[in-house]
């Protein structure tokens, strides 16, 4: 594996694996939380309109270029990052990372390609909003952290997408798309210093040396506490409960936590929420516990959809689950199980070498460097239950949980 900067301030790093595919991703530390004085949603539709043209290429010809070689070509956006990735047979890795530092330096944003595309981010609102299970997180979000960054919605409004300008789009871009201000990963089944001497030229070609952008100081996140339920008409009830917890750079509590949320609600049927209200009772069709997290703050949130007859039985089923975390603690042979299983589902994503560029990826960009596997697993073993006892107090305790509902 190597990992160096280029002389523009590009960090990179490039992992050999084995196969006919290869990944390559740019990830820029930008985001909705980045947006600052510019319209709400407009570094996902930065995103959208990178692909629309830059100094050498119309939108048809960056769309076709790995289209034609059988590859993808694809973004996101969340509230710390921009993700620019791709996938190639590994003969053709070179050509997606000249054409992802070419749309992450060269974009023009043309103002009829801007119009169109206004269209199609508008629809992908409504979208959301005709799928309630989607929107509460969302919504949830952005009450709790509300009059802060990371209270904004990652899509905007239809009117705030609406009035955007060029102008809007050029101002982001050009803050936030830096040299200083990227990580470059890629995994392929190639000598790795001929992978970066590749690297190398393009940046060459495409980048120039400039300083990182100083964001304006952010306060820390102080979450708001709400239980509010809203009347959607519709035939499921949706719910979200929800928590501060660790931050990204909060790392033995944030592995604790990564554990507590798999065995509260993670995708296996017999995590505790999963095996009460689906298996035990068929009141849910999943029942899931997710864990976001940023750098100055985290959020812990259960979600689940129901019929309204089950709701009130569902919500105290989850209560007594969350009562029994915090007064007793795992046994040693439950606590061992549930270890190797979180190892063995991480594992098997990791398998995949999109997920394993886009973690080089994110790593780099938060850390500085990559974290092992070895050390989050050291971490992971030292975790007793005592810990994870007293991390459920921490993020479940009495005034801590907020509440919206979807009815």
């Amino acid at each position: 594996m190597i990992q160096s900067t280029s002389p523009q301030g590009l960090r990179y790093i490039i992992k050999r694996s084995g196969g006919k595919s290869a990944c390559c991703a740019i990830s820029v530390r930008c985001g909705t939380r980045a947006e600052e004085e510019l319209p709400e949603g407009i570094a996902h539709f930065v995103e959208h309109c990178l692909f629309k043209g830059s100094e050498h290429r119309s939108a048809r010809s960056i769309n076709s270029v790995l289209d034609k070689l059988g590859g993808e070509l694809n973004a996101y956006t969340t509230k710390e990052e921009i993700v620019l990735h791709a996938t190639t047979l590994r003969e053709d890795i070179g050509k997606a990372v000249r054409l992802l530092l070419e749309i992450a330096s060269e974009a023009t944003f043309p103002e009829d390609e801007i119009e169109i595309e206004k269209g199609v981010v508008i629809d992908e609102i409504i979208s959301y909003k005709d799928s309630p299970s989607e929107d509460i997180f969302d919504k949830f979000e952005s009450l709790f952290f509300e009059g802060h960054p990371l209270g904004r919605l990652t899509l905007g409004t239809v009117d705030s997408i609406r009035n955007a300008k060029r102008e809007d789009l050029l101002t982001f871009y050009k803050r936030h798309f830096r040299p200083s201000s990227m990580v470059l990963s890629i995994v392929a089944d190639e000598k790795e210093e001929k992978l970066e001497k590749m690297l190398l030229s393009a940046c060459a070609k495409y980048l120039k040396q400039s300083p990182p952008y100083t964001y304006a100081e952010q306060f820390p996140p102080l979450p708001r506490h709400f239980s509010l339920r809203e009347d959607k008409g519709n035939h499921e009830v949706n719910l979200v409960l929800g928590s501060l917890a660790p931050s990204l750079y909060d790392k033995e509590r944030r592995i604790a936590s990564v554990l507590l949320c798999n065995i509260l609600g993670g995708p296996a049927s017999n995590s505790l929420l999963n095996a009460q209200l689906r298996e035990k009772h068929g009141w849910v069709y999943a029942a899931e516990c997710n864990y976001n997290q940023y750098s100055d703050a985290g959020l812990v949130s259960i979600s689940i959809g129901c019929e309204q007859e089950n709701l009130n039985k569902c919500l105290k089923s989850i209560s007594q689950i969350l009562d029994k975390l915090r007064s007793e603690k795992f046994g040693e042979k439950f606590l061992k199980a549930a270890k190797k299983q979180l190892m063995g589902q991480l594992a098997i994503s990791s398998d995949s070498k999109e997920t394993q560029c886009l973690s080089m990826g994110k790593n780099v960009l938060a850390y500085g460097k990559l974290i092992s596997d070895e050390e989050n697993l050291k971490i992971l073993e030292g975790i007793s239950a005592e810990d994870l006892r007293t991390l459920a107090r921490e993020l479940w305790g009495e005034n801590k949980i907020s509440e919206l509902i979807y009815i």
